[in-house]
């Protein structure tokens, strides 16, 4: 039983000829799935978390609740 590896540069020539031959359709459901697998779910955790922090201290929603405890 012989066990081969491949080198960086044939597993690229691989995908490329794959990619090419892939539809439009294919390609961006390829693209979608590879950069999901990709994706580090604390870094989207940490987004989420930003986006709150400024939603929570955007002037315009300083000003509501600056209004709603004034009463």
């Amino acid at each position: 039983m012989a066990i081969s590896f491949q080198s960086e540069e044939e597993v690229l020539r691989k995908l490329r000829d794959k990619l090419r031959r892939m539809t439009d359709e294919e390609l961006i459901k390829f693209g979608k799935d590879v950069q999901r697998l990709a994706e580090n779910p604390f870094t989207r955790q940490l987004a989420e978390a930003r986006a709150e922090w400024k939603r929570r201290k955007s002037p315009r929603t300083a000003r509501l609740a600056a209004g709603r405890s004034s009463g």
